[in-house]
């Protein structure tokens, strides 16, 4: 649906480089990556606010990269709404169908029904400063909607809302997204987004796109060392891999992780926190990797809790309040580390 080669842009501080992407048809597609990334940048160029310096931009087969953003059938949603505070809500919803001189009773019928499937029908009559952030939000996803673009762009849609309503408005997104079958390009700072919206992710680093796949892929699995430290992957150490017969032995130095990769040499290795068990006695599994060490923080964060434990190197789970209370995990007490060699992701240095 939306395929885009080799873009490339260099814009003041920021820019794109060598970005190679392609979203299916009716997907619902997010882009992930810190502030200066490039996200932003991105969307704005398939929607050809900009011109790249190389590169292609196709939907559905046609090359767009030199199309007015007008004529290429693309929509797109800002954070900040950018209604027109003069404007009702419903003459923000239909300004782009007036626009196109469209017949005035096929924009009352499109800016109502639009209206309806965001929950907002009964606001037509108002103005954007008399509406709550999720209600200009929806507002100004409808306005974008009402023009039935082949893709929706949306930038960071979501974070100017509190967390109330950011939690509903995600449900709404996806209801909307099953009912229209828009192909849709998100993007976001939330992992949560992700999880509730997301049928596959982009992570961007420095303008460039590091890792393309389902949430569970790019979670479970990251591909590189900034990947896993951006996704949250909290216990990421380096050391040096030997590998025979398949399987590898990563010194840490203060400790020995057995797993299984054909990455020689310096590594830097990660495990995400929820892959570690804690347990006072020894735990019985088929798990390689068990240590003893000592419990040196636990941090209550609602219903899951973070957990350090020292084996020579300090690492961290999470684990539910009941079940700290039930271990009796307190600093200072004695605990084993345990977690299996395929929960071991390592990269290349």
């Amino acid at each position: 649906m939306l395929e885009i080669k080799g873009l490339s842009l260099a814009l003041g501080e920021f820019s794109l480089a060598d970005v190679n992407l392609t979203v299916r048809d009716g997907e619902y597609f997010i882009v992930l990556g810190p502030t200066g990334a490039g996200k932003t940048i991105l969307l704005e160029t398939i929607a050809g606010i900009y011109a790249p310096d190389t590169g292609s931009i196709a939907l559905d087969g046609l090359d767009v990269t030199r199309t007015d953003p007008k004529d290429r059938g693309i929509g797109m949603v800002y954070q900040d709404y950018m209604l027109f505070p003069h404007l009702t809500v419903g003459e923000n919803i239909g300004f782009g169908l007036k626009q196109r001189r469209d017949e005035p009773s096929l924009i009352a019928e499109r800016v109502s029904e639009t209206a309806d499937l965001l929950g907002i029908g009964r606001l037509l009559g108002r103005t954007p400063g008399t509406l709550s952030g999720g209600e200009q939000q929806r507002a100004a996803i409808a306005r974008a909607l009402v023009l039935r673009p082949g893709v929706l762009l949306l930038d960071e849609p979501l974070s100017a809302l509190d967390a109330v309503t950011r939690d509903r408005l995600r449900r709404e997104l996806k209801a909307v997204h099953r009912a229209t079958g828009t192909t849709v390009v998100h993007i976001t700072h939330h992992f949560e987004d992700i999880f509730a919206l997301a049928d596959r992710v982009a992570v961007m680093q420095d303008g460039k796109v590091v890792q393309t796949g389902t949430p569970d892929e790019v979670f479970r699995k990251p591909a590189t060392e900034f990947v896993a430290a951006f996704t949250g992957m909290e216990n990421v150490f380096y050391g040096v891999s030997r590998v025979r017969d398949g399987e590898a032995t990563i010194d840490l130095g203060a400790i020995v992780v057995r797993t299984v990769t054909a990455v020689e040499g310096d590594v830097c290795l990660g495990i995400r926190p929820e892959e570690v068990i804690v347990s006072r006695e020894p735990f019985e599994s088929s798990a390689t990797n068990v240590f003893f060490g000592t419990v040196t923080e636990v941090q209550q964060n609602g219903i899951f809790s973070r957990v350090v434990v020292d084996v020579g190197l300090p690492f961290v789970a999470v684990l539910t309040r009941q079940s700290i209370a039930r271990l009796g995990l307190a600093e200072g007490e004695p605990a084993y580390v345990t977690f299996k060699a395929s929960a071991v992701h390592v990269f290349g240095r």
